[in-house]
């Protein structure tokens, strides 16, 4: 911008008199002052045109040659700019009424425009309907937060914050703040971990969740928590994670699964209606965890379609084919149908046979008939009673193809439980409209790690086992495999938006589970040492659940990435783009935390 600067263009044109995007023909005659960013600037033959806009959207600028300062400042600005502008609205000229925005009946003819801050040509449109990278959109992220679509995902999180504190606090929920800096506990991920300058050699660690606070606030007799937390975890990331993330965590005394699920729905409801003003059906299905793996072979099921899993097992129990017979005796059978599948071609169903094998699949057995003949490949290995049994068993009619596929259970699961999915997604079956809402419970206490030789925890060592008799509580001793889990997750469209667990208040239950997962009194005591001393000193019954906001606004927002939901997000390696992090420490700093840096 040529010319020198003067004192307007430092302090502006005064007060701005309203937002960019709110000019009504009801305003028509008033003096206005905006201010805002140039969106689009069109020189019409002796007239320039400002799109003038900021958050709340734009107002057109008519700049005339009369105005001769204001027309030479106009004929020099250019794409982003900041500008503030006073003038008159006037209605906009007969046959120029843009009905798409809700400025559209006005325009604000200028007497002065002062240039605030000029800026360089952006490396992208800030507009929505462009396609534009995503590293780039990173690198430039204060740019790409000024697009329209980004400034209203913020928003609505904004939103959503609001409804939570507005429910939780009617519901008699303490708000309090736990910790960052704390003490390095396994919760299922990698710590991060800090330096401690004033204890050389020492570290302390980021909150993967306040789990163990919480827990030591219902012994504190707050009776019920609540945080909106950032909590960190240094894992391999996968779609959708991050190493900072955010949760809503809550915690409740004296209650049990049916009341923390009660709160939650109205929790979600006053979300999904103070953010987007939609109402929701309450209370949510329930299903447990063994029919979620049977029906769907996944733990957050999808359940805006059908294409649900059938066990065939049994069925090949004295199988004359011998993949289906021995799969029958160490593993499971199962498939799904897929009706009108008969017509997929052999290239698609190859297709198919790839994908299940990135979850472990060795093979996908499909089958069709053409009349009364059976068109499969392994249609000669089975007897005239099998393929009549699977045809009974999945529903077979004129048109449809059988899925099968023959494994250990768990390979089983995961691969057609991902195969209805990439199913319903290629041939549209999934009402992007519908929102299924659906509890997961009855979790496995534990899993058998055959790599290490021992149990792991399934959800946290720190979740109450599902003790109904004297039967359960033997079981802690001979075969915990066996024990359920007071734990449970709440699930939306396949993902996982909450989950929790009511939590142990007996001191030697704890010191039980610790036991099972290998976790010696010694170990016990140096990592957990002030939550079993807390619990010696009288712990209600307490549980708790903690929603993924992140996620949340992602589904809210129709959003396919939750990068887009975070105002600075990292990318998949854990890279902050736009500030560069992380980034090399200098030698001065590490010799001050007594680090040394030892190359790879």
């Amino acid at each position: 911008m040529s010319g020198q600067i003067s004192a307007k263009d430092i302090v502006g044109l005064g007060r701005r008199t309203q937002k960019c995007g709110v000019a009504t023909a009801q305003q028509v005659g008033t003096e206005q002052v905006l201010c805002g960013w140039v969106r689009k600037r069109r020189d019409h033959g002796g007239l320039v045109f400002i799109d003038l806009a900021d958050h709340s959207g734009f107002t057109q600028i008519v700049v005339a040659p009369e105005k001769e300062e204001a027309f030479k400042r106009a004929g020099e600005i250019r794409s982003e700019y900041v500008v503030t502008v006073k003038g008159r609205l006037r209605n906009r000229p007969e046959g120029t009424v843009n009905r798409g925005v809700p400025t559209g009946e006005v325009e604000l003819v200028a007497d002065e425009l002062v240039v605030l801050s000029p800026a360089q040509t952006p490396p992208f449109a800030i507009a929505d309907d462009v396609e534009i990278k995503e590293e780039l959109r990173l690198k430039y992220r204060f740019l790409d937060l000024r697009r329209p679509r980004m400034q209203e995902i913020l928003r609505l999180r904004h939103r959503v914050y609001q409804a939570t504190r507005r429910y939780l606090d009617a519901e008699g929920f303490c708000e309090t703040e736990t910790p960052i800096l704390t003490k390095t506990t396994p919760e299922g991920a990698r710590d991060f971990l800090v330096p401690c300058r004033l204890s050389p050699g020492m570290f302390y660690a980021l909150p993967q969740s306040p789990q163990l606070f919480k827990q030591v606030l219902m012994v504190s007799c707050l009776d019920r928590y609540y945080q909106i937390v950032r909590c960190f975890r240094d894992e391999d990331f996968r779609a959708n994670r991050q190493p900072e993330f955010t949760q809503i965590d809550i915690e409740m005394s004296f209650i049990d699964e049916s009341q923390i699920s009660e709160m939650l729905e109205g929790l979600i409801q006053s979300i999904w209606q103070g953010a987007v003003g939609q109402e929701l059906t309450l209370p949510f299905p329930r299903i447990s965890y063994d029919e979620a793996m049977n029906r769907f072979g996944v733990d957050a099921p999808d359940m805006r379609f059908g294409l649900e899993l059938v066990d065939v097992t049994k069925l090949f129990a004295e199988s004359g084919f011998n993949v289906f017979k021995e799969a029958s005796q160490t593993g499971a059978i199962k498939g799904l149908l897929f009706p009108g599948g008969a017509k997929f071609s052999r290239k698609e169903l190859d297709d198919l046979g790839e994908f299940v094998a990135n979850y472990g699949a060795k093979g996908l057995s499909w089958m069709k008939f053409e009349g009364s003949e059976c068109k499969s490949p392994i249609a000669k290995f089975l007897s005239p009673a099998e393929v009549e049994g699977l045809k009974s068993a999945f529903g077979y009619q004129e048109g449809d193809l059988m899925l099968l596929v023959a494994a250990k259970k768990s390979v089983v699961h995961a691969s057609l439980g991902a195969l209805r999915v990439q199913l319903a997604k290629q041939h549209g079956l999934i009402d992007q409209s519908k929102l299924a809402f659906c509890w997961i419970d009855r979790f496995p206490l534990v899993e058998w790690d055959e790599e290490g030789k021992r149990w792991l925890s399934v959800h946290h060592p720190f979740t109450s086992p599902l003790i109904q008799n004297e039967r359960d509580l033997e079981l802690l001793d001979s075969n915990p495999g066996e024990l359920r889990a007071r734990a449970y997750d709440l699930v939306l469209n396949g993902q996982e938006i909450a989950g929790g667990s009511i939590s142990i208040h007996n001191p030697e239950i704890q010191r039980k589970i610790f036991s099972i997962l290998g976790i010696s009194p010694a170990e016990a005591q140096m990592k957990f040492g002030f939550l079993l001393e807390a619990l010696s000193f009288g712990a209600p019954p307490h549980g708790g659940i903690a929603v993924g906001l992140d996620r949340v606004v992602m589904l809210l927002t129709g959003s396919d990435s939750i990068r887009d939901v975070i105002a600075f997000p990292k990318t998949q390696k854990g890279v902050d783009l736009m500030v560069n992090a992380p980034s090399i420490a200098g030698d001065d700093q590490l010799k001050e935390l007594a680090i040394r840096v030892v190359k790879g």
